[in-house]
């Protein structure tokens, strides 16, 4: 799988041709047909237009043409979020049906509402085990519970008795009407409680990028995703840890559509990541925290 039309804004090196054409895979992902934009809750119009989502996303995007965009950004696979918020969800038969129609291009995540109890951590595990749901997902500020609340054990549990990770939102909340609560520090006691989770803190933690940093060089099992942030604004202190100690910590993704895949992709050239960090960040620290073994090995990382 080759493309070639991201367009960065400089000259390429050698080395960053390469990584252009490097298939990328993206486990942050949204699904935004109409049939899918039209759940979400009106409130959250006005948070898309102070983050300037692109006009060409405020009303869906169907799903031909969301692969279309993959491809002109090299994105090999996306994951797809069953995302649930409390007052509205994508569902997992929703996103189960279009894993399904294009096996190939996504793979499903399954989300977590504390408040369904029991019946959710049941559902969570019907959606993995008879599915093929590979992770869970939530988002605590919707819920205005911190990570480390006891409604949550009960589907960490899950998650570490089926050994799939759970994707985590951290940081601030940029939403104005829900409090910040999910500061990533929150994650410590939960990683210590639980060493054999698989804990991939979303949406970077900024403006706590140094608790991020903590927590993943702390715990074994504990990751940092890049997406909901353009590349361009990462913290300094997080592009140097994927350069340092953090090579095989962080992982890239977009949050899209809140990101565009193009841009990112274009982004990330841009921002001194070093040519031995980029194989791990764009898709193989992904592929080993999912186990996606049916891809082969990213290139410059065998035998590590």
């Amino acid at each position: 799988m080759e493309h070639t039309t991201l367009s960065p804004t400089h000259p390429l090196t050698v080395a960053e041709e390469k990584w252009r054409l490097l298939p990328a895979i993206d486990p942050v992902v949204n699904l935004w047909t109409k049939e899918d934009f039209a759940v979400f809750p009106d409130h959250l119009k006005e948070f898309w237009e102070r983050i300037r989502l692109a006009e060409k996303f405020k009303h869906g995007v169907e799903i031909e043409e969301m692969l279309e965009m993959m491809d002109r950004a090299n994105i090999e696979i996306a994951f797809l979020l069953a995302a649930r918020g409390g007052e509205w969800e994508i569902t997992y038969r929703r996103v189960y049906d279009v894993c399904q129609r294009y096996p190939e291009r996504f793979r499903p995540i399954a989300g977590i509402d504390p408040h369904r109890g029991m019946a959710g951590v049941k559902e969570l595990e019907i959606a993995v085990t008879e599915y093929g749901f590979i992770g869970a997902h939530l988002y605590p500020h919707w819920f205005g519970l911190p990570p480390d609340h006891a409604l949550y054990f009960p589907y960490y549990a899950k998650c570490a008795e089926l050994e799939v990770p759970i994707q985590i939102q951290v940081g601030h909340s940029a939403q104005r009407r829900m409090p910040t609560v999910a500061r990533p520090m929150t994650l410590d006691p939960v990683a210590i409680a639980m060493p054999e989770l698989k804990i991939f803190m979303i949406h970077t933690g900024w403006p706590y990028i140094g608790e991020s940093i903590s927590v993943s060089w702390k715990h074994e099992h504990v990751y940092i995703g890049t997406d909901a942030h353009a590349p361009r604004y990462w913290d300094p202190d997080l592009v140097q840890y994927i350069n340092t100690r953090g090579r095989k910590k962080v992982i890239f993704g977009t949050d899209w559509p809140i990101i565009d895949f193009e841009r990112a992709r274009r982004e990330v050239l841009e921002i001194g990541i070093r040519e031995s960090s980029m194989p791990w960040l764009m898709r193989e620290n992904c592929r080993r925290l999912y186990e996606l073994w049916e891809l082969p090995p990213t290139p410059g990382t065998e035998g590590e």
